[in-house]
């Protein structure tokens, strides 16, 4: 379980690094600075991410939920606000960052499986060898 959660963190760290490549605007100095944003980013989306969900209620039913994709990028955007290192230049940048990172996400996820589908999977038993 443990090394699970270290290799999504790695992978994370990684797809962060492909940011930059792919959404304009954004910028991530070093390998050391993407292990941190993956680390806050999953902070917020765990403690800030669902208070905003039920603040934006009503405006998330309204828009069918396509209003997540704008609180995705301000958290994308907030992160970028306090460590140094990773930039986001503004709102449009970091609402793209985060939609291309969801996907990438989703698409390691339904590869990799979740951690109860790792957890669930049954250990192999090695058998002894007879002397």
């Amino acid at each position: 379980m443990c090394t699970y959660i270290v290799l999504r963190w790695v992978i994370n760290a990684l797809v962060l690094m492909l940011i930059p490549y792919i959404v304009s605007g954004v910028t991530v100095d070093s390998f050391y600075i993407a292990l941190i944003v993956a680390i806050v980013l999953a902070l917020v989306n765990s403690f800030l991410r669902p208070i905003l969900m039920v603040l934006t209620l009503p405006i998330n039913v309204l828009t069918l939920g396509l209003f997540t994709l704008v609180i995705n990028g301000f958290c994308f955007w907030f992160i970028s606000t306090f460590i140094r290192g990773f930039n986001v230049t503004d709102f449009n940048a970091a609402f793209w960052a985060a939609l291309v990172y969801a996907i990438i996400a989703i698409a390691i996820n339904s590869i990799t499986g979740s951690a109860e589908e790792v957890s669930a999977r049954p250990k192999k038993i090695r058998a002894r060898k007879r002397k």
